[in-house]
């Protein structure tokens, strides 16, 4: 019987429009009144999810940032896993003098040092999580999506290092020459043991530190309800999304997945544009 339900955002909760569809909601809602515990598991930051729970008319608890951060229904932190500014610093100058665009997520939001760079890297991943989309379209999407986020834009990153009222939980590397420039930059960080590298599209790399996995905080969360994994059901598309699959006794991948989420997922779902995320949801309370 399943009584927790993760699921991630980017490819798997959101439909082609950026947006969680009426029918995943409604999915949703149906399991939280059974009294199933349901929690986004993203790479997304509280500020870029609450609104979108929130339009979609229900609430939840949220692991965040690939699982450096954990917040309950309020949005109260319960438990954070930053990246150490002397390692943060050193990935800073990596970046920098291999010529790669980065973003920042952190306790204060995130931060980016090119507004015009971060909207071609969103709409990148708009358009690689929806093939559907024109990538003209997704650009528009990108700016009209950036316009209601709270980003901060700064000049130089150093400013957000020595900010000591500020934890960095990740960072993300793009490149829209994709895997070809990105694998060997990865090869380059995982040579610091304790950090963690997955990716959210084939367009960029997420970089945390080696506790902060999705996988790692659904155990947390979970045993802190005193539920075993063999009743927790997790769902996603990508990469980042691995660690939790792994664990989770009922795994599901998104049509649209990336092919190793397939492989490890012990469930397929349909597309991210066909509310796969409702459909498996309704598909496991029928077996209740």
């Amino acid at each position: 019987m399943i009584k927790i339900i993760a699921s991630d955002m980017d490819g798997t909760l959101l439909n082609d429009q950026m947006v969680i569809s009426e029918k995943n909601a409604d999915a949703i809602k149906q399991a939280q009144a059974l009294g199933v515990h349901f929690i986004v598991s993203t790479g997304r930051g509280y500020t870029e999810v609450k609104p979108l729970i929130t339009a979609a008319g229900f609430n939840s608890p949220m692991i965040t940032f690939n699982g450096a951060e954990v917040l309950n229904e309020d949005g109260e932190t319960l438990n954070t896993t930053p990246i150490s500014d002397e390692v943060v610093q050193t990935l800073v100058q990596l970046f920098k003098k291999e010529g790669f665009y980065f973003e920042m997520t952190t306790s204060n939001g995130v931060y980016s040092d090119n507004r015009a760079s971060r909207i071609q890297n969103v709409a990148r991943l708009i358009s690689d999580t929806n093939p559907d989309t024109p990538f003209k379209m997704a650009v528009s999407l990108a700016a009209a999506r950036l316009e209601l986020m709270n980003i901060n834009y700064v000049d130089d990153y150093q400013t957000v290092i020595d900010d000591p009222k500020i934890d960095i939980f990740k960072l993300i590397v793009f490149s829209m020459d994709g895997q070809e420039k990105l694998t060997p930059l990865k090869a380059k960080i995982e040579a610091e043991d304790s950090l963690v590298v997955t990716s959210s599209a084939p367009t960029n790399l997420e970089i945390n530190n080696i506790n902060a996995q999705k996988g790692i905080a659904l155990q947390a969360f979970a045993k802190g309800l005193n539920i075993p994994m063999s009743d927790v059901m997790a769902i996603g598309d990508n990469l980042n999304d691995v660690s939790m699959l792994k664990v989770a006794g009922v795994s599901y991948a998104m049509e649209n997945g990336h092919d190793e989420v397939k492989r490890i997922a012990n469930h397929s779902a349909k597309t991210n544009s066909e509310d796969g995320v409702g459909l498996a949801i309704l598909e496991q309370l029928a077996e209740k």
